[in-house]
């Protein structure tokens, strides 16, 4: 069966193409229109459809619009109800209308779309399918599913067996962890449903003072659920203008949320393993993204196994309603491969890209040993290779790479990208080295945990070693990531250091790099002195020479 998932109705739209059980191709739309998150997640936005990466995952398998057997559309405006607090609530009723008319709004996108192929997959049963059944041994074990915001819910907890998953509890708005942290973000000068990761970074700044506050307006229920009562956060800290510099209380109110958090996280776990005595919990969400209360969730909960959707926002629902449709349909899904599901160039196309731009390059014998001598020379490289990657982080593809033993490369990465200075950034290593310099949940190849650095390598790697001597990691297996391995070995040889600083390809506010275009273009406007794009290498000092 060939099945297009499609997400559209709040942020992050993307597409993704699920082709008889074994996912072909999957993308943010805002790697193509360099919209950051696609678009604001207000109703007013809900009939667009992400139709340049729907386009792009059917090219990707040589199909029209016409050789699709079912749309699956992440959101079922039959399941909403008017009124219920914690929706928009003066247009709620146009996003509902949109999320009505989508069939008719994808077919004029795609044309040659039958819009009577359209499935509405309740946004939650998307999410938990973008787990569940991506997970390796894909359909069995529980799911815990927690955001902003779906059709009246905020939370699924349920349980997959033989691909079929059973709800167990369903969490009613206007109770939501996903808009309550959402809520903090906008109170701490933040761009809410896009910067909620600036407040997790935040909160290792500051001490819980507010923690019995937090404790006593938000709490578990005991039947799986949780409630969230509206909260005063200027009686708390004082509203933060974005720009604005950061107080003690501010850093003091973001620690006491996080904690708070990743109690009730544990809490509704504990709840739901309880239930079923499974042993493998998959986690998706826009919650799901908090590295540090998957951490203490996979470390302190009752589960021998944690696995988390790498695309865990609301990008992966597209990835999960296409899953969830296909196995309804009796396909056998496979396994998630990775997250390296976008587009790529072969060698040729990188070369036309470079001719055009009429910038100097070279094409060296041996491109990871290259690389490693610019990082051991403290150089910054950008890394464009292979596919580029489905969700938020970046993982070897489309990534930023520097020495980690220098502390200043901190403040030096963050000023190229245009960041604050508080947020940290992330090592990768190789797998088999990761235990003897990280403690935490392992394997990690999604950088969805953070891990604590073991005392004798901090000094060794400050550069990657956030305030509260944690990291957030990506261990790197050579047959996934072949040339990634070559350079951690080249690097390690040269430096004795097994680790590499690691973070998206990007400046801030605009999306990750995709497509060559951008990553020349960032080349050019950003301090980076070697750009390894696919077998070939750029030199800022030869470009800039000229």
């Amino acid at each position: 069966m060939r099945v297009l998932g499609v997400n559209a109705i709040f942020h992050d739209p993307s597409a993704a193409l699920v082709v008889d059980g074994r996912i072909v191709a999957a993308a943010e739309e805002e790697r193509f229109s360099r919209r950051k998150h696609g678009k604001r997640p207000v109703p007013f936005s809900a009939w667009e459809p992400p139709e340049k990466a729907a386009r792009w995952c059917l090219r990707e398998a040589g199909l029209e619009p016409g050789d699709l057997d079912a749309v699956a559309y992440s959101y079922d405006p039959r399941l909403v109800e008017q009124g219920v607090r914690g929706h928009d609530d003066q247009w709620e009723h146009l996003r509902t209308l949109y999320a009505q008319r989508a069939p008719f709004f994808l077919a004029a996108a795609l044309p040659g779309l039958d819009p009577g192929i359209v499935r509405f997959v309740p946004h939650h049963v998307a999410h938990a399918a973008s787990a569940a059944l991506a997970a390796p041994d894909p359909g069995e074990g529980d799911v815990l599913v927690l955001d902003g915001r779906g059709e009246i819910h905020s939370h699924l907890a349920g349980t997959y067996r033989g691909g079929h998953l059973s709800p167990l509890h369903a969490q009613r708005l206007p109770h939501s962890l996903g808009l309550m942290y959402e809520e903090l973000t906008d109170h701490l000068g933040f761009l809410r449903s896009s910067d909620e990761y600036k407040v997790m970074a935040l909160a290792s700044y500051g001490e819980p003072r507010f923690l019995d506050e937090m404790r006593e307006h938000v709490r578990a229920t005991g039947d799986g659920g949780f409630a969230v009562d509206r909260i005063d956060w200027g009686a708390l800290a004082k509203a933060r203008a974005p720009g604005d510099e950061w107080t003690e209380d501010h850093a003091a109110l973001a620690a006491s949320v996080q904690i708070r958090l990743e109690e009730v996280l544990c809490d509704l776990a504990g709840w739901l393993h309880r239930r079923t005595g499974s042993r493998r919990l998959t986690l998706a969400g826009g919650v799901a993204l908090n590295c540090v209360a998957n951490s203490r969730l996979a470390e302190t909960g009752p589960y021998e196994e944690v696995w988390v959707q790498p695309a865990a926002g609301d990008a992966g629902t597209a990835l999960g309603a296409a899953l969830h449709v296909a196995q309804r349909a009796g396909d056998r899904i496979e396994p998630m491969p990775g997250a390296a599901l976008g587009r790529q160039w072969d060698e040729p196309e990188l070369a036309a890209w470079l001719d055009t731009a009429r910038i100097p390059y070279e094409r060296p014998d041996d491109l990871a040993a290259t690389v490693a001598d610019a990082l051991a020379r403290d150089q910054i490289v950008a890394w464009f290779q292979g596919r580029s990657e489905f969700g938020p982080r970046a993982l070897g593809h489309r990534s930023l790479l520097a020495h980690p033993g220098h502390a200043e490369n901190v403040e030096r990465l963050n000023a190229v990208k245009g960041r604050e200075q508080f947020r940290p950034i992330a090592p990768m290593v190789a797998v088999e080295d990761a235990a003897g310099i990280f403690e935490g949940p392992l394997p990690s190849p999604y950088m969805l945990f953070v891990h604590r650095v073991r005392p004798e390598w901090r000094d060794r790697i400050p550069a990657v070693v956030h305030v509260d001597g944690t990291a957030r990691i990506q261990t790197v297996a050579r047959a996934d990531e072949p040339l990634v391995a070559d350079l951690l070995r080249a690097f390690r040889a040269r430096t004795g250091l097994p680790v590499l600083v690691n973070t998206s390809l990007n400046t801030a506010g605009r999306p990750m790099v995709d497509d060559p275009r951008d990553a020349l273009e960032c080349f050019g406007s950003a301090p980076v002195d070697l750009l390894a794009i696919g077998p070939f290498v750029v030199r800022r000092r030869e470009v800039f020479a000229r």
